[in-house]
């Protein structure tokens, strides 16, 4: 199935995935002036009107960029958006996305039909995020167009199976759009994605090392320092397994190759260390090894796409 037309003319085809403190406008907006999707967490905006001021500074600048620019349109932007029960501000944040007409909504713990036929309402697209197959076809029940599976590799709350396992079996009765997260950080990857039969890829850890994202220099730089080696699959920050970078468990005071499993999480967690999981534990992917330098949004993404151009020009 092709693309919706609001995804098909991407320079980059791919999703800066949201990530929880790190996106921010200013990191959207070089991306998508780039070509390539940007997003942020609704929850990245507090409070409430921080979502509305930031919606408007975005839907606003792209909309001059196009009007600039016509001939280099701006990519789409996304918002991500916490359905679970747990996630008091849902109804606020969904009514400011329409207000705004966000072309792209992610969403993430749990499925709502409710949600999606709102979004629908004004002509939005929702893609859910997955991380096995069974959940996949839940959220194409309850109304998602597209779908992101989120493989082994990961950053932040990582599944644990193989992208190759977890495109094919989707892929077995799903043919609409289908995004793949897991350790790509290259033009290389992202067309091996393609190949495995998903139509974008989803990439975080390496945006996190760009001028433009809210985190600390050191995270910044661990990015740029560490590899596949330095990360660690662990249930002890949140109750829910996820990968982490291995410096900034040590940096907390606990030794990375013996954490505590979920069980009793919080209670390990809090007795072991006064770190704070949500800021001094880094969330990242396994694909950082490709990650030389803290650089612009726009600089990574133009290396994506200059690697994807020559991995396409290598097969043909």
């Amino acid at each position: 199935m092709a693309l919706p037309n609001l995804l098909a003319h991407l320079r980059v085809p791919a999703i800066a995935s949201p990530m929880f403190i790190i996106s921010n406008p200013d990191l959207v907006l070089a991306v998508c002036r780039a070509g390539m999707v940007g997003s942020f967490p609704s929850l990245n905006a507090r409070p409430v009107s921080v979502l509305d001021e930031w919606l408007g500074r975005i839907t606003a600048d792209l909309a001059s960029w196009d009007a600039v620019y016509p001939d280099r349109p701006a990519a789409p932007f996304a918002v991500n958006l916490i359905v679970h029960k747990s996630n008091d501000r849902l109804m606020q944040d969904l009514e400011l996305c329409i207000k705004y007409k966000v072309p792209l909504i992610i969403t993430s713990l749990g499925a709502r039909t409710d949600v999606n036929d709102a979004i629908h309402g004004y002509g939005g697209l929702v893609f859910h995020d997955v991380i096995n197959n069974r959940f996949a076809r839940k959220a194409i029940e309850k109304g998602a167009d597209g779908l992101i599976a989120v493989a082994a590799g990961a950053g932040g709350h990582a599944g644990r199976l193989s992208p190759f396992a977890l495109v094919q079996e989707i892929r077995e009765w799903f043919d609409g759009p289908l995004a793949l997260s897991g350790a790509i950080a290259t033009g290389g990857a992202i067309l091996a994605a393609r190949a495995m039969g998903a139509d974008l890829a989803y990439i975080g850890s390496p945006f996190i090392a760009t001028n433009e994202a809210n985190a600390t220099p050191a995270y910044k730089q661990a990015i740029v320092e560490c590899s596949s080696e330095d990360i660690v699959y662990s249930s002890l920050f949140t109750g829910i397994h996820g990968n982490y970078l291995r410096p900034s468990i040590v940096a907390a005071g606990l030794d990375p190759d013996n954490l505590p499993e979920a069980s009793a999480t919080t209670m390990n967690f809090a007795a072991a260390t006064t770190a704070k999981a949500w800021r001094d534990i880094w969330g990242c992917g396994q694909g950082i090894g490709a990650v030389k330098q803290v650089a612009g949004a726009a600089s990574l993404v133009g290396r994506l796409e200059s690697e994807y151009a020559v991995a396409l020009h290598s097969i043909a």
